[in-house]
């Protein structure tokens, strides 16, 4: 395995480690990245497939990865069904992390 393969996989090891799924649906995971950034947002997980959306001030793509359009838009009615929930996670989980 390269360098780069090695570091790769140890940042996904870490960022796995760092944030917990909030939610398992269709095959997809829902998470939050530890110390990210301000604005909420949750990663959804599939297979080697990842992609991002805002929940503020509207649920909205952030990007899409490798997604197809038609897996986006399925995505994101799940976000959409459960944004409140995720919004409170989001909370508890970043806390006052963001300016440590």
């Amino acid at each position: 395995m390269s360098k780069i393969c090695r570091t790769f996989a140890a940042e996904k090891r870490e960022k796995a480690f760092m944030s917990p799924t909030f939610l398992k649906e269709k095959g997809y995971s829902f998470k939050i990245y530890s110390n990210e950034e301000e604005r909420m947002h949750i990663h959804v997980i599939k297979d080697d497939k990842e992609a991002k959306f805002w929940l503020e001030p509207k649920v909205e793509t952030a990007y899409k990865g490798d997604f197809s359009q038609s897996e986006i838009n399925k995505i994101q009615t799940i976000v959409e069904l459960y944004a409140e929930y995720f919004k409170k996670q989001y909370k508890l989980h970043i806390g006052g992390r963001i300016n440590d």
